[in-house]
C-alpha cells in the first residue's frame, strides 16, 4: 500500500507503523537481515526500543489468535523459530537495549509464548538470554574497570617499560579493540536521539546511553597526553629528542597496522604547544618519516589522504588470510563526526509524515562498517607491564596539572 514507498526495489519511505509491521515474522514472511539491522539501530530516533519491543510482540501475539486453540497453538509453533530469530537478531547486536527491565521482562513474556507452541524454540530462547546476560555482565564489569580506572603513584618513561616501537603499537593496538569492542552500535545514533526534543522518557537516559563511545574519545585524549608528558619531561634535549623519535616510529608501526586512532593520537600528542615549541630539542630530529605521517593525516580537503588510506586498509582486511592484516581501527572521532552529518544533513521525516529510508540506509552502512572493525580478535601477545603502564601512567593535562603530581607541560621546557 501506500504506507511503504519503494523505488528500484528498495525501500525508501515509510510510515512508522508500516516499518514496524514489516519487522514482524509471520508463517512465510521474515524481514530481510538488513532491514532488521537497519531499522532496529535507528528506529530509535522515533521511539524507544521498548516501545518497539513491546508493539513488535504485541502484533505477533496478535496474529496468531484465531480463537480456536488449536489452531493457535499450531501457528505459534509455526511462527516461533523466526520470532527466536528476530530476538537473537536484536539480543546479541543491540544487547544494551536490554538493561532495561522492561526489555527483559518483554523477553520473559515471549519466551513463555512461545512456550506453548514448541519445546525447540523455548530452549533456544533460554540459551539466548544466558547469552544475553552473560554480554550484559561483561559490559558492567569493563564499566566499572573504566570508571575506577587508577592512576599509578610512581612515573616511569615509556622507554624504560617498553624500547621497542613495534611492541608498544601492538599493545597500544589490544587498547583500542578492547575498546572498540564494548562499543553498542546503537551509541552512535544514541548521540543524537539525545538532542530529540520528542524525547520524553527521561529515565532512559539517566543512564548515559552513550557512555562506551565517551570513554573511547577519552582514550584517545589520554594518549595525546602521555606523549606530550614523555616528551616534555626529560630534563635533557638528547633524551627529549629521542623520546621524539620513539614515539614517531611507535606512530609509524601503528600506521603500518592499521591503527589509525593511536597513530592519530600519537601525531596530536606532538603537535600540542608544549611539545611543538621545543624548537632546539626538533632541531636534532629527522623528521622525514614524521612529515610523511603528518602528511597521510593532513585535515585539508576532509581528511582526504586518510580515507584514501583507510581504503586501502579496508580492502586489505576484506581479503585478509592472518588477523593481523585484519585490523582497521578507524581514526575514531572523524568517523563520529561523518556520522553527525550525515544525521543533520538531511531529515529523519519527509513531508509526508513517512520516515526517510533512505537516510536510515546510510546511517547503517557507516556503523556496519564500524561492526566488522570491532569485531576483529587481536592477534599480538599482550604484556600486562606495557598496557597496564599505558592505562595508568599518569599524564600531564592541557592546564599542566597531572593527576598527582604539581607542575606543568610547559615548566621545565621553555627554550629548549
Amino acid at each position: 500500500g501506500q504506507d511503504m514507498c519503494y523505488h528500484d526495489n528498495s525501500l525508501v519511505s515509510g510510515s512508522l507503523e508500516a516499518l514496524i509491521q514489516h519487522l514482524v515474522p509471520t508463517v512465510d514472511y521474515y524481514p530481510d537481515r538488513s532491514y532488521v539491522f537497519t531499522f532496529l539501530l535507528s528506529s530509535r530516533l522515533f521511539l524507544h526500543p521498548y516501545e518497539l519491543m513491546s508493539r513488535v510482540c504485541h502484533l505477533c501475539v496478535e496474529q496468531q489468535r484465531s480463537g480456536d486453540p488449536l489452531l493457535d497453538k499450531i501457528r505459534v509453533c509455526e511462527v516461533a523459530p523466526k520470532l527466536v530469530q528476530l530476538l537473537t537478531e536484536w539480543t546479541e547486536t543491540f544487547p544494551y537495549d536490554f538493561r532495561d527491565e522492561r526489555m527483559m521482562r518483554c523477553l520473559k513474556d515471549m519466551t513463555h509464548h512461545v512456550a506453548r507452541g514448541d519445546e525447540y524454540s523455548w530452549r533456544a530462547m533460554q540459551q539466548m538470554t544466558q547469552r544475553l546476560i552473560k554480554r550484559l555482565s561483561a559490559l558492567g564489569q569493563y564499566e566499572e574497570a573504566v570508571a575506577n580506572k587508577l592512576t599509578s603513584a610512581q612515573r616511569a618513561d615509556a622507554m624504560s617499560v617498553c624500547d621497542d616501537p613495534f611492541v608498544l603499537a601492538q599493545q597500544l593496538t589490544h587498547i583500542e579493540l578492547d575498546r572498540l569492542s564494548f562499543i553498542g552500535p546503537e551509541e552512535f545514533i544514541q548521540t543524537f536521539a539525545l538532542k530529540d526534543p520528542l524525547e520524553n522518557h527521561k529515565g532512559f537516559f539517566r543512564k548515559r546511553k552513550t557512555s562506551n563511545l565517551e570513554a573511547y574519545v577519552n582514550w584517545f585524549n589520554r594518549l595525546s597526553y602521555l606523549v606530550a608528558t614523555e616528551i616534555c619531561l626529560p630534563v635533557k634535549k638528547k633524551h627529549r629528542a629521542r623520546a621524539i623519535e620513539f614515539f614517531i616510529d611507535v606512530a609509524q608501526e601503528c600506521f603500518n597496522i592499521g591503527n589509525f586512532n593511536s597513530l592519530m593520537a600519537i601525531i596530536t600528542g606532538m603537535n600540542m604547544s608544549p611539545v611543538s615549541r621545543l624548537k632546539k630539542t626538533w632541531s636534532k630530529v629527522n623528521t622525514d618519516k614524521f612529515d610523511i605521517l603528518e602528511h597521510q593525516m593532513d585535515p585539508s580537503s576532509n581528511f582526504s589522504n586518510y580515507r584514501t588510506a583507510l581504503r586501502g586498509a579496508t580492502q586489505r582486511s576484506e581479503t585478509a588470510h592472518s588477523s593481523q592484516e585484519r585490523i582497521v581501527i578507524p581514526f575514531f572521532s572523524l568517523l563520529i563526526k561523518d556520522i553527525y552529518f550525515l544525521n543533520e544533513g538531511c531529515a529523519s521525516r519527509l513531508t509526508t509524515g513517512h520516515i526517510n529510508f533512505e537516510k536510515l540506509w546510510e546511517l547503517a552502512k557507516q556503523v556496519s562498517e564500524f561492526l566488522v572493525w570491532r569485531q576483529v580478535v587481536c592477534p599480538f601477545q599482550r604484556d600486562r607491564r606495557i598496557l597496564q603502564f599505558l592505562v595508568t601512567s599518569p599524564v600531564f593535562n592541557e592546564d599542566g596539572e597531572s593527576s598527582e603530581s604539581p607542575g606543568s607541560l610547559g615548566q621545565n621546557v621553555y627554550g629548549k
